[in-house]
């Protein structure tokens, strides 16, 4: 099985969804949804997470997770081993309870996690479990319209904040964002990811992109990171690194002369940010191999690790290619 892409960092936001194996439900009783709260909270209590929305449907949940610490990973896999084991014992099963690895997805809070609360707190309603929100007992809806008192892990106050100044113009407020809409109109926000994993403005992306994915698009085993790699036109980066060198642009092409940093640049820049295989770019670049641009790459890495001047040189100019 691929691997998922996962991207940790202090301050990350994430919708997380885990389902059943096969489909099959996760919770059979009221017992074993309110251990799975539970294990929540020890989750929360270990792992200093934060929820911030959660919905437990038949075979599967929702969380609205943000992390202080850079471990979404380790907090999921906790509290799923640790309810699987509750589940299996209780209902007297073997083997794995949940599907495979659990999802996550990378949210811009500042756009999207209001949005994303809406739609998970209206799962129930959607799948005609109940007509309002606030009937459903298994979501935070009824914590955050203040029906029953919160958890003491669940988090309201951020999220309330977005929708006024006072307490009771919040809730108030929060419940017709919930409530007052169409269910026929109502798109499911997920459907503006990025690469399959990010959820957020331009900027957002980008800059998850510059600041943890840049050195793992070559990651084949995860197939998201093939989506999420910047493609930048051939001849684009070979224009750049012409003016950028002030050099013509068949020197850069031409294979076989001695010190031609330019070609180096531009090479290595075709590989980071084009997603052409290494065959295409050695046709690209003379006729050449893919071992042959493999190994210029390698050699300008070496190069890179004592001339900070050019590291930073073509960090400059792949921004340059990037935003232009």
């Amino acid at each position: 099985m691929a691997r998922p892409l996962r991207v940790e960092y202090e301050g990350a936001f994430y919708h997380v969804i885990s389902r059943g194996n096969a489909g099959e439900a996760i919770f059979k009783s009221i017992k074993d949804r309110e251990r799975f709260l539970d294990c929540i909270g020890r989750t929360v209590e270990r792992f200093s997470v934060k929820i911030h929305t959660y919905c437990l449907m038949m075979n599967h949940y929702h969380l609205l997770v943000e992390t202080p610490e850079p471990n979404l990973s380790k907090a999921i896999q906790w509290l799923n081993v640790s309810y699987a084991a509750y589940f299996n014992l209780k209902h007297q099963r073997k083997g794995h309870l949940f599907q495979g690895r659990f999802k996550s997805i990378l949210v811009d809070e500042d756009t999207y996690l209001k949005q994303l609360s809406r739609y998970i707190h209206l799962n129930p309603v959607r799948a005609k479990l109940v007509n309002d929100p606030s009937d459903y007992l298994w979501s935070s809806y009824r914590e955050f319209v203040g029906k029953v008192k919160a958890h003491s892990w669940l988090e309201t106050v951020w999220l309330l904040k977005q929708f006024g100044r006072r307490k009771r113009d919040r809730i108030n407020n929060f419940i017709e964002f919930v409530e007052n809409i169409d269910l026929n109109t109502l798109e499911n926000p997920e459907k503006d990811l990025k690469g399959g994993y990010i959820l957020g403005s331009a900027d957002f992306v980008r800059w998850i992109k510059e600041n943890f994915l840049r050195s793992r698009f070559n990651e084949k085993e995860i197939p998201q990171l093939k989506k999420l790699k910047p493609t930048i036109d051939l001849e684009k980066i070979l224009d750049s690194v012409a003016d950028e060198f002030n050099c013509r642009r068949d020197m850069i092409l031409a294979k076989g002369r001695k010190r031609n940093t330019a070609r180096d640049v531009a090479i290595l820049l075709a590989r980071d940010l084009t997603g052409e295989s290494g065959v295409k770019l050695g046709e690209f670049f003379g006729k050449i191999s893919g071992a042959a641009i493999t190994a210029r790459c390698n050699y300008l890495f070496k190069e890179l690790d004592m001339n900070h001047r050019l590291k930073n040189k073509i960090s400059k100019l792949k921004r340059k290619i990037i935003n232009n």
